[in-house]
């Protein structure tokens, strides 16, 4: 944690304007919730918190059987929303996503029937097994909030939050996301496996529960309308140039790291500024600081840059090359 004379460094000039206690208490409540069922996984739910702040999508990797598809649904359970899920596999259609145009009998008119896309929060399972004709179909969605249907567009509802799966060790009947589409999210969380004492605990609270279903142990904290407010309240979070710099700094080191041949974009930096804010609301703060943005770096980073294969195949990684980036950009002082 910042020192608190660091911290006063980063505050606007006048008095706190927004009041993030109602902000702090239901994103609380909705942990609390899904920590009910979810154990050894509290960076992975503060993330997807953090991204539906940020109004922002996350790509969620793990190996099987870690809870990446569990906490999802949890977290859209514990909001009063219209929650869709997809499961993606190698035969779906474009159409199976956005929905299709139909003939009306009774009518003789053609009308559009909206697809499972259509909703608050959708979670897409195992999003690399379907082809690249279907992955396009999420393109518009994602970055533009809309869907065009022959000729014809319609607007996602608000929010909007896209939750993916997916399996990094398995190869066979998937597809490699392309860089256009992880672009298209905020964070990719990677979910690890729980450590012994949380191990042991997995296995005593499962006995203990014996036939009940985990889902139903989660309930409704938080209203949509809420969440649309909170989401408004996190755009107003005070943001000091010298942050500003600070972020505009590491994205620029990572268009001229020699280890990379593919740096991060605009809509990178942005995102890094939307997720930074996020994460100091829901500490209850209205301005950010230099250890917010530190904070979502790799997540926001990580799966947007490229490494040369000669680094590739020397064993680095590009979360490792993020850390090296915050490390070698001076912190405002």
């Amino acid at each position: 944690m910042m020192e608190q004379d660091n911290l006063e460094r980063y505050k606007p000039d006048f008095e706190n304007r927004i009041d993030l206690s109602g902000l702090q208490a239901k994103l609380d409540a909705v942990r609390a919730e899904v920590k009910k069922v979810i154990i050894g996984q509290d960076k992975v739910i503060n993330m997807l918190l953090l991204a539906i702040l940020a109004g922002g999508h996350s790509l969620i990797e793990g190996l099987p059987g870690v809870a990446k598809t569990l906490t999802a649904k949890l977290i859209a359970k514990s909001i009063r929303s219209n929650f869709k899920r997809i499961q993606f596999t190698p035969d779906l259609m474009p159409s199976d996503v956005t929905g299709s145009t139909i003939l009306d009998i009774k009518s003789n008119e053609f009308e559009f029937r909206k697809g499972p896309i259509f909703g608050n929060i959708i979670l897409i399972d195992e999003i690399n097994r379907a082809p690249a004709k279907t992955q396009s179909s999420l393109f518009e969605c994602m970055s533009e909030r809309q869907v065009t249907v022959d000729g014809t567009t319609y607007p996602m509802a608000n929010p909007f939050i896209v939750f993916a799966t997916q399996n990094p060790i398995e190869h066979e009947g998937t597809y490699r996301l392309p860089e256009a589409q992880l672009d298209r999210f905020l964070f990719k969380i990677e979910v690890n496996y729980p450590d012994f004492d949380q191990e042991l605990l997995i296995l005593q609270e499962h006995h203990l529960q014996k036939a009940k279903n985990k889902e139903d142990l989660v309930q409704e904290v938080v209203s949509i309308d809420e969440v649309v407010h909170f989401q408004h309240m996190v755009k107003m979070v005070y943001v000091h140039d010298d942050v500003l710099r600070y972020i505009a700094q590491i994205i620029a080191q990572t268009r001229t790291n020699p280890y990379l041949y593919l740096g991060a974009s605009p809509r990178a930096s942005i995102a890094v500024l939307e997720a930074s804010k996020a994460n100091a609301a829901l500490q209850g703060r209205d301005f950010v600081t230099p250890e917010d943005v530190k904070y979502v770096a790799e997540a926001v980073l990580a799966h947007r840059i490229q490494l040369t294969p000669e680094k590739e195949m020397e064993g680095f990684t590009p979360a490792y090359i993020v850390q090296q980036l915050i490390e070698n950009v001076e912190i405002p002082r």
